[in-house]
């Protein structure tokens, strides 16, 4: 029987597929600079994700504003130390600071004229992915994936972010390392016009959120690490095949795993060059218990929105994927000829949950 695919794992796959197909986009119209290629279009700034969209650019412009107030309206950070580095803030001291070093809620930031050309081409991007997927996929079968979203996203109590959070130390999204995201005190947000990937991040962040509360490692860490190890040595340059993350997030990800005594890494079997990971009795137990408590929390979000609204967005979901590995999602993002993405080894799954890094927030962390 194929394998039943948690919730969690099915927001998170539609969520990346997007966001790729978002990413290839802005690069391919924009002007950017990057590691692999170099200067692209006429130069430009650093290329990033579409969550520096969401937690930085869509909220900045030519009149200074405060950090504070850069992340009151995001409701979650952004990297400013990078976001500036690469070219699309300003950032400068408050005039009346007598402070060398000033936390960064009281350092000014503003867009560059880089990060102005950046915005034109990233504002209508959310409507112009999201028509491509109605012409891929149906309109009907679309409608029926934003209908069930909206009815989650409505009845959501915590002030939510419009994108998944950039993860740090542990790879938390929200508890217990992290600050919790707080209860809604406002009004609540008009779904209607939520783009379809912040519908996608509110509904999946609140299953993070859940799990988190109640977990030892992140969600990050167990459904993309733990979750393809075993106590059988896997070779760590297997690990972005197989799960669908990079070779930089997978070293993120099995530093904590070691660290914290889930996983070891030792010289592969064969002899050959290169390392292999395995679970320890730890890690195993570890494994077994948050895959149970995935069920658990998937089990109250159907008890919470009801079996209707979750069952026709487990249905939506699980016919754009196609099969465990996305497979119908995988096949609507092959990257354009020229951009960084054709350079890489071809996915051949997508991540179980979003690898956001701070290093420009894609969502497989590379």
């Amino acid at each position: 029987m194929e394998e039943r695919l948690p919730l969690a794992t099915l927001l998170s796959q539609a969520l990346v597929a997007y966001t790729i197909e978002f990413d290839n986009e802005f690069e391919r119209r924009s002007p950017h600079r990057t590691t692999l290629l170099g200067q692209a279009g006429g130069g430009g700034p650093w290329l990033v994700s579409m969550v520096m969209w969401f937690n930085c650019l869509r909220h900045v412009g030519e009149t200074p504003i405060t950090v504070a107030e850069l992340v009151r309206r995001a409701r979650t950070r952004t990297n400013v130390a990078g976001m500036h580095r690469w070219r699309y803030i300003d950032v400068e001291a408050t005039p009346d600071s007598r402070r060398a070093n000033p936390p960064d809620e009281a350092l000014l930031v503003r867009a560059t004229r880089r990060g102005r050309r950046s915005q034109r081409v990233l504002r209508p991007l959310a409507r112009d992915i999201e028509t491509r997927w109605e012409g891929r996929w149906g309109i009907d079968q679309m409608d029926a994936l934003r209908l069930a979203l909206r009815a989650v996203v409505s009845r959501i109590d915590l002030d939510l972010p419009d994108c998944l959070p950039i993860i740090h130390i542990g790879l938390w999204s929200a508890a217990p390392e992290r600050p919790g995201f707080s209860h809604r005190v406002d009004a609540p947000d008009d779904v209607a016009t939520l783009a379809l990937p912040s519908l996608l991040a509110r509904a999946l962040l609140t299953l993070a959120v859940d799990f988190e509360s109640r977990s030892k490692v992140s969600l990050a860490i167990h459904a993309d690490l733990l979750r393809v190890l075993s106590a059988e040595p896997t070779r760590v340059r297997d690990l972005p095949r197989l799960t669908g993350i990079s070779k930089e997030a997978i070293s993120m990800a099995m530093g904590v795993a070691v660290q914290q005594g889930l996983a070891v890494m030792e010289p592969n079997p064969d002899g050959k060059a290169g390392k292999a990971a395995r679970l320890t009795p730890r890690g195993i137990a570890s494994q077994e218990a948050h895959t149970r408590l995935l069920v658990h929390v998937e089990e109250e979000y159907v008890s919470r929105y009801g079996a209707g609204v979750t069952g026709a967005l487990r249905d939506s979901l699980e016919t754009l994927g196609g099969d465990t590995r996305g497979s119908r999602l995988l096949q609507g993002i092959p990257p354009f000829p020229e951009g960084w993405r054709a350079r890489m080894p071809k996915a051949e799954t997508l991540p179980h949950f979003p690898m956001v890094l701070h290093r420009g927030g894609y969502p497989d962390g590379s």
